[in-house]
């Protein structure tokens, strides 16, 4: 990244400046000039690597302690500026697990949170399903205990991971309440769980709907406590969701940079594009748009790590302007390539494709704002 003036922010400490040097020298080794011919292997390599590599460790709770997130959004936006592929990866390592992490037992933490950290098992978040979209609340897949088993009977869709992961931790109707007061947490194994249909999105990533025909799994793969189901996920999705919009801060950052350098050298008559008032005008609101959102994310990722303060309203609020604002850059991006923008195998058409499922998934921004206008009112009330 040409600028990293913001990791001199009073956000961050040596730690976080001293893992982005680190991480950009890593992506610069392992990630520049590489695509991917088979999507599933080279998403089973990239967590072997990030796991080989020591990155992974920050994705999983580390005894006592929660992930880092200013950790986990400088990683993410590091990985998502060079390859939106190996963001994905890296990410659903986190939140695959971060029920886990959150609120696993003493024995599931210690079979399932090394493996991922190392990059041996790759995890999924299994919440999503085909008449249940952000209305988590109101799911139909059902777990019943039977003797010391429960059985799962159900499907999710557009599952991060879906195909490839070694375990799903499903989200599953138990009854002890309507709605989100009657719903469960499981491990659920790879192998138990059949892939009923892989989803292909413009932005390849391995996507899979999932059926559960009668999956009987054992009684202490129940995470967390019956009928806490509800608050496993939003807590989970909470402590991620600010990363996903330092993912889409990365995807802009490289916008902006490739926009830049084709500028400069772009001839336009006698002077170059970025000599024109309307380009210099356009690449300056693109730099507003990226250092606004890299206030907002870093600003909400420091109040997760100092605890004690209810960051809702201020992750929604970075979630929210930094996928919306880098869906813009990056559309600037594409108009001063020109013909350019829209050719297949160019960086900035790539990213077009990349940004678009961020403002969709962990919370679409529709939800984003749902959250912030409740708690201006709640506070209104007051």
């Amino acid at each position: 990244m040409s600028d990293r003036s913001f990791l001199s922010w009073p956000f961050f400490e040596a730690r976080h400046r001293e893992l982005a040097d680190d991480l950009r020298d890593w992506c610069a080794d392992n990630l520049t000039g590489r695509y991917a011919e088979d999507l599933d292997s080279e998403c089973r390599a990239l967590v072997r690597e990030l796991g080989a590599a020591g990155f992974l460790k920050l994705c999983v709770a580390d005894g006592k302690h929660r992930p880092d997130v200013r950790s986990l959004a400088i990683a993410r936006e590091t990985l998502a500026y060079h390859s939106g592929l190996a963001d994905f990866a890296f990410a659903m390592q986190g939140l695959g697990s971060g029920a886990i992490s959150l609120f696993g037992t003493i024995e599931q933490k210690r079979e399932w949170l090394p493996k991922v950290a190392s990059g041996q098992a790759i995890a999924a978040f299994a919440m999503t399903e085909p008449q249940c979209g952000s209305d988590a609340a109101n799911m139909q897949t059902s777990a019943m205990l039977d003797g010391n088993e429960w059985v799962l009977v159900g499907e999710k869709t557009y599952i991060s991971n879906g195909g490839i992961a070694d375990f799903y931790v499903t989200f599953a109707r138990t009854g002890e309440g309507e709605g989100a007061r009657g719903l469960s947490a499981f491990i659920v194994p790879a192998e138990a769980v059949a892939v009923a249909e892989r989803i292909e999105v413009i932005a390849p990533h391995p996507l899979a709907r999932l059926t559960y025909d009668k999956v009987r799994i054992p009684a202490d793969a129940i995470v967390g406590e019956p009928g806490e189901g509800f608050r496993i996920g939003m807590e989970t999705l909470n402590l991620f969701r600010v990363t996903v919009g330092a993912a889409a801060l990365g995807l802009a950052r490289r916008a902006l940079d490739e926009a830049l350098a084709f500028a400069s050298k772009r001839r336009l008559g006698s002077a170059t594009l970025a000599d024109n008032a309307v380009t210099q005008a356009k690449l300056a609101d693109m730099a507003l748009a990226v250092d606004a959102s890299a206030l907002l994310i870093y600003r909400a990722a420091w109040q997760q790590d100092e605890g004690g303060i209810d960051n809702r309203r201020a992750a929604a609020m970075a979630k929210l302007h930094a996928t919306e604002s880098a869906q813009a850059v990056i559309d600037a991006a594409v108009q001063l390539h020109g013909g350019a923008g829209v050719t297949k195998g160019v960086k900035v058409e790539e990213l077009y494709r990349d940004i678009r499922a961020l403002r969709i998934y962990e919370g679409a921004s529709e939800v984003q704002r749902q959250i912030i206008a409740r708690d201006l009112l709640k506070g209104e009330a007051l």
